[in-house]
């Protein structure tokens, strides 16, 4: 299997590094292809806007969706753009591990998946959820928090983080087609002592072998825009 970790930290040090270390040694130990996108280490670019593309659909007003469609039809993207574009593409199990950020993922992942997931390549008019581009693929997230799971339980001050991830998760990763597997949790990540990080990692590693050991029913996505009227994806919002 390919499996693509797209990590979002800042610190070679973190936490979230060890888990990276831990799931990349393990899979490549087991068989599966491994390939690591680290944001912070490649300096990849979260803000949106025509230097995304090397084509201009219309110079006089910037619509992105637009923008993202032609450059899908015309193999336009930036080379950033694309090169991450073929990692996902090349992918049977996507993992996103990031520390939680004020309820979210950190600005550079937020900007990974606007600038990736692009229209015409993430997904397409009529080519969403049950019938996503990515269909038959897995997909799973690996968080680390600073609060504790008191906080984050049914009656805690941050509300369950099931529920805090709902935005990344149903309408980003199953949006997509994914099918998308239980989150691996590390609550209070800094605050624990060492006998639980390492408990932590052990989770980690059987978590990722038993999803890349999952069957996955990929078909490379192609021909996303046909049947799609020209100019429908440029209604204005």
């Amino acid at each position: 299997m390919n499996v693509l970790i797209v990590y979002a930290h800042p610190e070679p040090t973190s936490f979230s590094a060890a888990l990276v270390r831990r799931a990349k040694n393990a899979l490549e130990r087991a068989g599966h292809a491994t390939t690591v996108s680290d944001l912070y280490a490649e300096k990849f670019n979260p803000v949106a806007g025509r230097h995304d593309f090397s084509t201009v659909a219309d110079p006089r007003r910037f619509h992105y969706q637009s923008e993202q469609a032609l450059a899908a039809r015309s193999a336009s993207f930036s080379p950033e753009i694309a090169r991450e574009q073929s990692r996902v593409s090349a992918a049977d199990l996507l993992i996103l591990q990031f520390p939680l950020w004020w309820g979210g993922p950190p600005a550079i992942l937020k900007g990974w998946l606007e600038r990736v997931l692009a229209y015409g390549f993430g997904y397409v008019d009529g080519r969403r959820f049950e019938t996503g581009v990515f269909k038959g693929r897995r997909a799973m997230l690996s968080v680390t928090t600073g609060g504790t799971t008191e906080r984050f339980g049914p009656d805690g001050v941050y509300g369950e983080l099931e529920k805090v991830l709902w935005q990344p998760q149903r309408l980003t990763l199953q949006y997509m087609g994914y099918t998308v597997e239980e989150p691996f949790l590390a609550y209070a990540a800094p605050r624990v002592g060492n006998e639980a990080r390492a408990a932590y990692l052990d989770e980690f590693e059987k978590r990722v072998l038993k999803a890349a050991s999952q069957p996955v029913e990929r078909a490379d996505p192609e021909d996303l825009l046909a049947g799609v009227p020209e100019g429908a994806w440029a209604r204005q919002r």
